[in-house]
């Protein structure tokens, strides 16, 4: 692929990897790009609260500046080579705070990098401080004690998502050119959607998570990338992917991504199953599914088939399944943090109800739960892929609208009242626990307030790359749409 290398005007409003580009011709000075990304956060970040933990503009600058003598002397430290990034204030970074959105940690600074850090580093990132995230990331919505919240970049009214939220806000007015997030329960896809932006969780184990103090079991979070375009967003990922010998579950067949010659052709013939609200399982506000119809509409212009499709599963046997899964993996972390003095006057409600539902589970109770997850991957895996009846399955990223940033969590949708404060993002756990890549894509906007909706593609088990095409070529035959930015 040939890079334009061309720039006028601010280079924030470019794609990063049109940025990459023009840092490398020489058209673009590391520096300079810092310095406009410093001052576009000064004066969006406050309005926003995207982005929190920033370093001093004189230690950037001097870290662009010797981005840009490496370039001078032919050091090329990869893609992301003098990019400014803010990894989400859940992954560890060394030197800088990882407070996870809670008090008890304010005073926390990793020794180490995770993993992901660490590649984005190599790769040549340069670290500008954190994005913002809940309290231990729990909850779709991006508010914290610590931190406060993070507004929606389309309506500072509403929240912007979670639990990536920060990083979501943080592309869609361009206060970084590509970022981090990690996803348990939606949170790189539903900040994604509700921003209009495009985030991608990849397949279980393609990106190694920590390592924390448990590798074996703990594998219903994965971190991923988030970007303004799919180019970005597969270009993030391979430098996130790639086995650890750290994590012994981390996948060890390489990503690769060839940018798409002709992008629609990925449409043409592509079976898509339409999921929707499941039957009427998943409760949905007004105007959700009409978007994300609307969006496969386009896709069906492009030459897709569109065919209604269920799971075919005891739907209310999987969220309870997804119940025990959460709880068992979530309570040990609390716990951990209830050992501190003051924690539990300190720590969330939802922490709190996380931790205790995880007191009364048996082994047995997680064995069974197992197997129920086990049985759904084995089903989903029929249905998708060439052996499959459809490529990819869709549905909304979300259940709602984005609701008022003040809100914990919406108490009803439609009437229906969510009897957790995380059942009205069921729609993001099928993804989860199949451990199957599935990509948002910005779907459509609220008719009357103007907020985003997103669409989730879900494919096989491994078929990221599959997943990125038929993202991009959805993108490319709404390029106009895409493209719109809060403000336009």
């Amino acid at each position: 692929m040939t890079e334009d290398t061309t720039h006028t005007g601010d280079p924030t409003a470019l794609p990063a990897h049109r940025q990459a580009a023009l840092l490398r011709a020489r058209r673009l000075s590391c520096r300079e790009l810092m310095q406009a990304t410093l001052a576009r956060i000064a004066r969006l970040n406050p309005g926003c609260n995207a982005l929190v933990h920033l370093r001093p503009q004189a230690e950037l600058l001097a870290e662009a500046d010797a981005r840009d003598a490496e370039l001078a002397r032919g050091e090329d430290r990869g893609w992301l080579h003098g990019l400014p990034m803010a990894p989400k204030d859940l992954t560890e970074v060394a030197g800088l705070p990882t407070t996870r959105g809670c008090t008890l940690l304010a005073r926390h600074v990793a020794p180490r990098d995770s993993v992901m850090a660490g590649r984005l580093r190599a790769a040549g990132a340069i670290f500008i401080g954190r994005s913002t995230t809940p309290e231990l990331g729990l909850g779709s919505h991006t508010f914290s004690t610590l931190h406060g919240a993070t507004r929606n970049a389309w309506d500072p009214a509403v929240s912007a998502g979670g639990s990536s939220g920060g990083a979501a806000v943080a592309l869609a007015l361009r206060l970084l050119p590509v970022a981090d997030g990690s996803d348990f329960m939606g949170s790189l896809r539903n900040p994604a959607g509700w921003n209009h932006v495009f985030g991608l969780r990849p397949t279980q184990g393609r990106v190694p998570t920590g390592p924390g103090p448990e590798v074996w079991l703990d594998q219903l979070g994965t971190e991923g990338p988030m970007a303004r375009t799919v180019e970005d967003l597969a270009r993030l990922l391979q430098v996130q992917a790639g086995a650890d010998p750290q994590l012994p579950l981390s996948l060890r067949d390489a990503f690769r991504w060839e940018t798409p010659a002709d992008a629609p052709a990925a449409l043409r013939g592509l079976r898509i199953g339409w999921l929707g609200d499941l039957g009427g399982h998943l409760a949905m506000e007004d105007g959700v599914l009409d978007a994300c119809r609307d969006a496969l509409r386009h896709c069906e212009a492009a030459g897709a088939r569109v065919e209604e499709a269920a799971l075919g599963v005891d739907l209310q046997r999987l969220w309870d399944c997804w119940l025990v899964w959460r709880r068992a993996l979530v309570g040990p972390r609390v716990d951990a943090l209830l050992q501190l003095p003051g924690a539990r006057d300190a720590l969330k409600p939802e922490a709190l109800w996380e931790w205790e539902g995880s007191r009364g589970l048996a082994w047995a109770d997680v064995q069974r739960a197992a197997q129920v997850r086990s049985a759904f991957f084995q089903k989903l895996q029929s249905l998708l892929g060439p052996q499959g009846r459809w490529d990819v399955l869709a549905l909304p990223s979300a259940q709602c609208w984005p609701f008022p940033v003040g809100e914990r969590w919406p108490q009803a949708i439609a009437g229906r009242a969510m009897d957790t404060y995380h059942r009205w993002m069921e729609v993001t756990t099928y993804a989860t626990l199949a451990g199957v890549p599935a990509a948002c894509v910005p779907a459509g906007f609220h008719l009357q307030h103007g907020w985003p909706m997103g669409l989730q593609l879900l494919g096989a088990h491994g078929a990221d790359a599959q997943v990125l095409r038929v993202a991009a070529g959805y993108e490319a035959v709404r390029a106009d749409f895409i493209a719109r930015r809060p403000g336009d």
